[in-house]
């Protein structure tokens, strides 16, 4: 499991250089516009150069990309990948052989920067000669090795150049079956977040064309805006999936979705669907079923082979830059060969997957997002600054991060302890999923708003005001202060806060302090922060009036040290119902005047104990006055 936590981000890694693709793609397309009678003419000779020259520039870009992507941005690594690639091609353009640096090298010195740039960062040299140690060790590290591998390639090359082609021919010898298993495993793959590393494979390094001018192009995509009539085969099957199946999950999620929850999930489902069918961005709907009914997602990766299958069978070849979205279609559509076919496949694929999702929602009860009161679905827009506080929590604090990095649907962690992580919590927060990879690697999925939520948890942990984080005092359901029926506690006259419903009879602290208050009865105690924050937990609505003893009991006294978690108080929840005016709970601070800002978590179901569900930023002090 640990392979896999560095495999995940390897193939976050080669996200990053495929970014700059979609612009070849857009040039490649302008380029087919009349330019001499809009009265500039030749600019379609610039829009072509312009697109050759990120293609023929692909090894470089790889090479620098992967190395960025695998160490935090370090760069040290860029400078060394693209020192490695320089000299490679200095020394193989001495070679009498004609050797074109690839994709397959430029990912091998990527690898090779960032594995040894997180190798010897941390390197102690000898005084005298400590300037070449720590980071810039690297390039001087990955120089020498990259010379002698450049060495070894003038002899090897050729071969290895024969073998990619030979490569090819033998995948395309399995023919429909062979694809179809590329269209499956990259779909169960898209799980842990490694179909990029078989894509990879197939999109940059099997089979060969020979260009007009001469060189040789390796890989279905750089191979398909080359011109090879033969490339697109590991693409054009993955358009009517990404542009018609999945928006049709989307909407059969949201048909299928009680009535009262209809208007959010309308909201969210239609923007997971044009996000899919534009962009090709499909985990947040894929994700919304994959942890409740994982047997149907592998149908789906089934479906998506064959559907792989079908358009190879139909001579369909078509290609994208970065995704099998509409935007790539419409833009590479002059390239391909029956793409258009792709459309009515598309729309009865659409249908079979919309009829198929409801029917198995509806005959196995599946509890897909807006079928019941746990659907983790809010309106991220606007809110993501003040939910960041929260994941963090979340995810253990900023002290249980070795690293954090986002790709475009989800945040790639390495956490010391995974035994921290609240995924209730981040579910709740939002989170489709959490996926871990083992050794401290861990997915977690927010859609597209993934990098937003890693920059505002970086601002938070950079913060220099001082935060609170509360958990949970009880297990039951988190409802706004205005909603207790008690004009003193919803008037918030006794303090700002939120309260809780129970659904079982214990108390438990929700922050680090001291227990300075306990009331008579034990219906109500308070507790005192590092911070100077009052905290007044009170059990239910004009409970005062119960006698202690008979309904409530409490497991400390005034002085003890409390911590997030530990039991405060017992009651009898049955009898209190009975007796009360309401169980509604206030967690309440009493000297709010200290509080610069709040932050609350969803108002839904909540654990005993769970983190996450109130956050406050304290005003600054400076020389015994304050300011915000």
């Amino acid at each position: 499991m640990i392979f896999m936590g560095s495999l995940q981000q390897l193939g976050r890694a080669f996200m990053l250089p495929m970014i700059v693709l979609p612009g070849a793609a857009i040039f490649l397309s302008l380029s087919k516009l009349p330019w001499n009678y809009i009265g500039l003419p030749g600019m379609e000779g610039y829009l072509v150069a312009a697109s050759q020259t990120i293609f023929a520039f692909l090894p470089y870009i790889f090479a620098l990309g992967i190395s960025l992507g695998l160490t935090g941005n370090a760069l040290a690594a860029g400078m060394a990948a693209l020192v490695g690639m320089t000299i490679y091609s200095g020394i193989i353009g001495t070679s009498a052989i004609q050797i074109e640096p690839t994709v397959l090298i430029g990912t091998v010195i990527g690898i090779l920067a960032g594995v040894s740039h997180e190798r010897f960062k941390n390197l102690r040299l000898p005084e005298y000669i400590q300037f070449f140690g720590g980071p810039r060790f690297v390039p001087l590290f990955v120089s020498f090795v990259t010379l002698l591998l450049s060495i070894g390639m003038i002899k090897i090359a050729p071969y290895l150049q024969h073998l990619l082609v030979e490569l090819g021919e033998i995948v395309a010898s399995g023919g429909g079956f062979g694809v179809f298993l590329y269209g499956f495993v990259h779909r169960i793959l898209v799980v842990f977040g490694l179909h990029h590393l078989v894509s990879h494979v197939f999109w940059f390094q099997i089979g060969g064309f020979e260009t007009a001018t001469g060189d040789m192009v390796y890989g279905d995509l750089p191979r398909f805006f080359a011109g090879d009539p033969t490339a697109g085969v590991f693409m054009a099957g993955l358009y009517p999936t990404m542009m018609f199946a999945l928006p049709a999950i989307a909407f059969a999620i949201i048909h299928e979705a009680r009535e009262d929850l209809k208007p959010k999930i309308h909201k969210t489902f239609l923007y997971a669907a044009l996000a899919s069918f534009l962009t090709g961005v499909t985990e947040p709907v894929e994700f919304a079923f994959l942890f409740v009914a994982p047997y149907l997602y592998v149908v789906h990766a089934i479906l998506s082979g064959i559907i792989m299958w079908v358009t190879y069978e139909l001579d369909i070849k078509h290609g994208f830059s970065f995704s099998a979205g509409a935007i790539d279609f419409i833009i590479n559509e002059h390239l391909a060969t029956r793409g258009w076919l792709l459309i009515p496949i598309g729309i009865v694929v659409g249908l079979i997957y919309y009829f198929l999702f409801r029917f198995a929602i509806r005959r196995f009860r599946i509890p897909t997002p807006g079928r019941e009161e746990g659907s983790q679905l809010d309106e991220w827009a606007g809110d993501i600054p003040y939910r960041a506080p929260l994941i963090l929590q979340a995810i253990g604090g900023k002290q249980n991060i070795e690293r954090m990095e986002s790709c475009i649907t989800r945040l790639r962690l390495k956490v010391s302890n995974e035994k921290l992580l609240d995924i209730n919590a981040l579910r709740n927060l939002g989170a489709a999923g959490v996926i871990k990879l083992g050794g401290g690697h861990v997915q977690v999925v927010f859609g597209t708003y993934s990098e937003l939520i890693r920059e505002e948890m970086i601002k938070t942990i950079h913060r220099d005001q001082a935060q609170v984080l509360f958990h949970s005092p009880m297990q039951g359901r988190m409802i706004p202060l205005n909603e207790v029926p008690d004009p003193i506690f919803a008037g918030k006259l006794v303090g700002q806060g939120v309260a809780f419903i129970p659904d079982k009879g214990e108390l438990v602290s929700p922050v680090k302090g001291k227990i300075i208050h306990i009331y008579p009865t034990m219906h109500a105690i308070g507790i005192l922060t590092p911070e100077g924050l009052e905290v007044l937990l009170h059990i239910g609505i004009d409970t005062s009036r119960l006698a202690g003893k008979s309904y409530f009991k409490a497991v400390v006294k005034e002085g003890d040290e409390v911590t997030p978690g530990m039991l405060l108080i017992r009651f009898d929840l049955q009898r209190v119902r009975k007796e009360s005016k309401s169980l509604a709970t206030p967690m309440v601070i009493t000297n709010s005047d200290l509080v610069h800002s709040w932050r609350f978590a969803p108002f839904k179901a909540v654990k005993k104990g769970q983190s996450s569900v109130m956050s406050v930023v304290l005003k600054e002090r400076n020389g015994g006055g304050e300011r915000q």
